[in-house]
């Protein structure tokens, strides 16, 4: 198990109402807080996490929207979208992050794109 999971674990674990209270909050915002469509969704979500350079939350969205129908030309276009916002460097790890997930480049972390595909 890895640190991010050992740490959800013990949060689920000694905080399970708050985390369960959170996730029903994050599903029905997703779900039914707006006109939005599934791929628009997980696209913003592309944004969100390259601009804070959440590694682990990119590397979950680019499944879920590729899950969702969104094509790789669709996800990197929306990384590159946030450079003049946030700036080159983290639309450069974005890209670097989506271009390891999607087998194009050697990782140092476990590709999770091709594994989760699967299931």
């Amino acid at each position: 198990m890895d640190t991010i999971e050992s740490n959800l674990k013990y949060f689920t674990e000694n905080h399970g109402d708050i985390y369960h209270a959170y996730e029903n909050y994050g599903r029905l915002v997703h779900q039914k807080g707006g006109p939005l469509d599934e791929k628009a969704r997980w696209l913003i979500k592309i944004a969100l996490s390259t601009a804070c350079q959440y590694r682990y939350a990119l590397r979950t969205h680019i499944i879920k929207a590729i899950k969702s129908g969104c094509t790789r030309e669709e996800i990197e276009h929306t990384i590159m979208l946030a450079a003049p916002t946030v700036g080159f460097p983290k639309t450069m790890e974005g890209i670097l992050i989506l271009r390891e997930e999607m087998g194009e480049t050697e990782s140092t972390h476990p590709n999770i794109v091709t594994s989760q595909l699967k299931n």
